[in-house]
C-alpha cells in the first residue's frame, strides 16, 4: 500500500499565473468561512502592484505561494520599508498577505523563505503583518471571531495564532477596536464634556471635510496626522503621494457627515475620518466589481447600518483637551439621524491609554482584538 506523500514547495509568485494565484488564494481558502468578507480583487492588485502602489517608491516586496501535496496550501510577502527603517534606526522587515492551511510545516515553510530574503537584504527584525504598510491593513485577529470585519479591517482562521507562535513569534502590540451602539452611547456624558471644551477653547468649531477642495484639505490632514501619531508605536511619516492616493481612494466612499476637521481660531489642530462600512455591500459581491457590483454599491449604500472611524489625529499642543471626544460625538450625532445603528472605534493601540478612556467615555466596549508579531532574525 503506497502512502499519501507529504510535501511543501514554495514558489516565487512573479509570473502572470503565479501572482493570479497568489490573489485568488484567500477567496478559496475562506469560501465557508461565513464571516470573513471577500475584498474587491481590484484593490488587491494595486495593493501588491509596485508601478500602482506609492508605497513602493520607497520599499520592495517579494511574494511566495506555497503548495502542500501540489495544492494550493498557502502565500506571504516579504517586505521591506525603507521609511519605517530610517525613521525608527532600525533593521526591521516585515511579513504580509500572509495565509495558510492548518499544517505547522507549510506555515514554517513560508515564514522561512520570507525570513531568509529579509535577512539576505541585511535586516535583522522581521514584524508583521502589514499588507504591504503600517497604514494597511495590519494585524492577526486574536478576539471576535464571530462578527463581520469593517472596512478595511481584516479577518482571518482563528488557528493563524498557533502558527505564529509555534514559528517562534511572540506578541509586539495588540490593536483594539471598540463598538458604539445607538444603544450604549452616553449622549448626556458627550453633551456634557462639549460643553466643557467649548468653555475652556472658546474658539473651536468643528467643520465637514470639503470634497471640492480636497487637495487643501489633504495637505491639512497630512500635517496633523504627521504631528500627532509622531510619538506613537509602528509610526512612519506618510508621503504627499501617499496621502494623495488616500484621498482619492477615500474621495469614492467618505460621507462628509463623518469626516470633520477641528479648528481653534481658524487653524487646524485635529481632525477625524470615519467611513461607512462598506463592507456591508462587499459581502454580496464576492471581491468582484464588475459586472453588476457598481449598481449594488449605489444601491445598498443607503442601507449601510455602520461607519468606522479610520483616521483621526490632535497635534500634541491640543492633545488631552477632549476635542477628540468633540470629533466622535459630531460623527455619532450624524450617525443617528441618518440611521447609523453603531460606530467602530478604532484600532487603538492597546498601550494608548488616552483613546482607550475615550473611546469609554462615549459608551464604546472592546469588539474585537488584533495582533501584531516579531521575531528577530
Amino acid at each position: 500500500m503506497s502512502s499519501q506523500p507529504n510535501t511543501n514547495t514554495i514558489l516565487l509568485a512573479e509570473s502572470k499565473s503565479e501572482l493570479q494565484k497568489f490573489i485568488e488564494f484567500p477567496y478559496t481558502h475562506y469560501r465557508d468561512e461565513e464571516y470573513w468578507i471577500a475584498p474587491l480583487r481590484i484593490e488587491q492588485k494595486k495593493l501588491i502592484d509596485s508601478e500602482k502602489n506609492p508605497f513602493f517608491i520607497d520599499a520592495e516586496i517579494i511574494l511566495f505561494n506555497a503548495l502542500h501535496n501540489d495544492k494550493p496550501a498557502g502565500r506571504i510577502a516579504a517586505i521591506i520599508d525603507h521609511r519605517f527603517n530610517r525613521f525608527h534606526q532600525e533593521k526591521t522587515g516585515f511579513f504580509g498577505f500572509f495565509e495558510c492551511i492548518d499544517r505547522q510545516s507549510t506555515a514554517d515553510l513560508l515564514f522561512k523563505v520570507a525570513e531568509d530574503w529579509l535577512k539576505e537584504k541585511g535586516m535583522d527584525r522581521v514584524m508583521g503583518p502589514a499588507n504591504p504598510g503600517m497604514m494597511d491593513e495590519i494585524g492577526i485577529l486574536v478576539e471576535g471571531f464571530d462578527k463581520y470585519p469593517a472596512i478595511l479591517m481584516p479577518y482571518n482562521k482563528p488557528y493563524y495564532d498557533s502558527l505564529l507562535v509555534s514559528a517562534g513569534y511572540q506578541k509586539e502590540m495588540d490593536l483594539l477596536t471598540y463598538l458604539v451602539t445607538q444603544d450604549s452611547v452616553d449622549r448626556e456624558r458627550a453633551e456634557r464634556a462639549m460643553k466643557i471644551v467649548k468653555s475652556r477653547l472658546p474658539g473651536i468649531q468643528i467643520r465637514k471635510i470639503n470634497l471640492k477642495k480636497i487637495r487643501e484639505e489633504v495637505v491639512i490632514i497630512r500635517d496633523i496626522f504627521n504631528s500627532a501619531w509622531k510619538n506613537n508605536w509602528g509610526f512612519i511619516p506618510l508621503s504627499r503621494e501617499e496621502f494623495d492616493e488616500m484621498a482619492k481612494n477615500f474621495r469614492q466612499v467618505i460621507d462628509t457627515d463623518f469626516a470633520h476637521i477641528a479648528e481653534i481660531d481658524g487653524k487646524p489642530v485635529a481632525f477625524s475620518i470615519a467611513l461607512p462600512d462598506y463592507n456591508q455591500i462587499f459581502k454580496k459581491m464576492n471581491g468582484r466589481l464588475f459586472p453588476f457590483g457598481i449598481f449594488k454599491i449605489l444601491w445598498y449604500k443607503r442601507k449601510i447600518s455602520k461607519i468606522r472611524t479610520a483616521l483621526m489625529g490632535v497635534i500634541p499642543e491640543y492633545q488631552g483637551r477632549g476635542i477628540d471626544v468633540l470629533l466622535h460625538r459630531e460623527a455619532i450625532e450624524s450617525g443617528l439621524k441618518k440611521g447609523v445603528y453603531s460606530s467602530e472605534v478604532g484600532w487603538i493601540l492597546e498601550n494608548n491609554i488616552h483613546m482607550i478612556r475615550v473611546a469609554e467615555k462615549i459608551g464604546g466596549t472592546i469588539d474585537k482584538r488584533y495582533r501584531m508579531y516579531s521575531k528577530n532574525l
